[in-house]
């Protein structure tokens, strides 16, 4: 193990709050001291079945504390999932069913331990402690805190104000999760910014069934390539990480220079130190920008997709983008010279390049669409020739053959 105060800089690394910061220390100390490794606990509610990267952030704190030597449990909560966490939502939220959580739980063990040293993770169901309590610890439980704290909580506390319903589950919700930390005796629990009031409730459960109070680490809301809202599929600015290596790598690539340190700070694995000379080295003019964010897109290509996979996506993006160049492979789509489908915005649309023919004709008359190299902004206009090579915005190309 690294000494205490090693420990603290690296876990604080990114972080936005530590409650309370001596606490940390504290168990950092006795840790070393007694070569005891710490207990770090971090819930998931298998909700849906995607990770993006934005979700990574806390996963890569994780990380950090398995390379110290600290005990890292990944909890599962299909109990919790089936009653929905009620945070940030404005409505009562839909729970979902015992398969739907089991079945998206299977495909978070497969994309965490990407991040994650699978021998080094302990994996857990909450529904493995919290479906042997009986209703007698239930209610107990719910008697462990009041309905006014509970209204302090500003999603609960603004759908109170506005009369909307607000389920006495969804109450039980934090003080459940805050049962995980009693039952694990977690010294540490992670979790974003959003979780303020259910991570904080741990400590106060712990301490009122005589359990040591976890110390609180919350992590920050990664932005999403807009550099300006939390990372969302709902938002489309997300970076998925089973995305292929070209669209990960392009995607990183499309971010902006301010936010690339941000994620260099909250993603990469480059130690302080490399990340200091790397910041410094960007503001007094000895490192491009655009090298430092080819090498941040490189790094996490390929811990999802490995070495090869990344260099090549490197290589593509600088064969497309700096030299002019077109990828190695670009897809073919065939029709017929009569054939109805000949609009260009049904083009774009049936092969992917667009959600909808209405977001082709909007990128369209954007000028976010060429053929043959030429900005093509109508979209009623004939279509060229017999064979022409549509782009549709930075990175998205399809050969088009018309066959008479």
């Amino acid at each position: 193990m690294l000494k205490p105060a090693e420990q603290f800089d690296i876990i604080k690394r990114g972080t936005v709050e530590i409650l309370p910061e001596e606490d940390l220390m504290k168990k950092l100390e006795q840790s070393f001291k007694t070569k005891t490794p710490l207990k770090i606990k971090a819930g998931f509610d298998p909700t849906a079945p995607d990770i993006h990267i934005g979700h990574t952030v806390l996963l890569e704190k994780m990380r950090q504390f398995q390379d110290l030597g600290h005990e890292v449990i990944f909890i599962i909560g299909d109990f919790t999932g089936m009653i929905g966490d009620p945070t940030g939502r404005s409505e009562i939220r839909k729970p979902l069913t015992k398969d739907e959580v089991l079945k998206n739980a299977e495909t978070y063990k497969e994309q965490v331990f990407k991040v994650l040293n699978r021998d080094k993770t302990s994996i857990v169901f909450n529904s493995e402690w919290l479906g042997e309590i009986n209703v007698m610890d239930f209610a107990r439980l719910g008697s462990m805190q009041t309905v006014a704290r509970m209204l302090e909580r500003e999603d609960f506390k603004k759908r109170f104000e506005n009369h909307q319903d607000i389920s006495i589950i969804e109450f039980y919700y934090p003080l459940i999760q805050a049962y995980d930390s009693v039952h694990l005796k977690a010294d540490i629990e992670l979790g974003g910014t959003d979780q303020k009031f259910n991570l904080l409730m741990g400590r106060t459960i712990q301490k009122r069934m005589g359990v040591a109070e976890q110390v609180v680490i919350m992590i920050p809301l990664l932005e999403g390539t807009d550099g300006v809202n939390k990372m969302s599929k709902s938002l489309g600015n997300y970076i998925g990480i089973t995305e292929t290596p070209k669209d990960m790598f392009g995607k990183i690539m499309s971010i902006s220079d301010e936010l690339m340190l941000r994620y260099y700070e909250l993603l990469s694995r480059m130690s302080l130190d490399e990340l200091k000379a790397l910041q410094n080295g960007i503001e007094d003019g000895s490192i491009h920008p655009k090298k430092a964010k080819q090498d941040l897109a490189q790094e996490i290509v390929e811990r999802y997709h490995g070495k090869e996979s990344a260099v090549k996506a490197r290589d593509e993006f600088e064969h497309i983008f700096r030299e002019k160049g077109l990828p190695d492979e670009i897809p073919v789509f065939k029709l017929r010279g009569e054939d109805d489908k000949k609009w260009l915005p049904r083009i774009i649309k049936d092969n992917g390049l667009a959600k909808s023919t209405s977001e082709a004709m909007r990128l369209i008359r954007q000028g976010g669409v060429s053929i043959d190299g030429k900005k093509w902004d109508d979209p009623g206009k004939d279509l060229p020739g017999k064979e022409f090579l549509l782009k549709v915005g930075k990175r998205k190309f399809l050969k088009v053959v018309i066959k008479t």
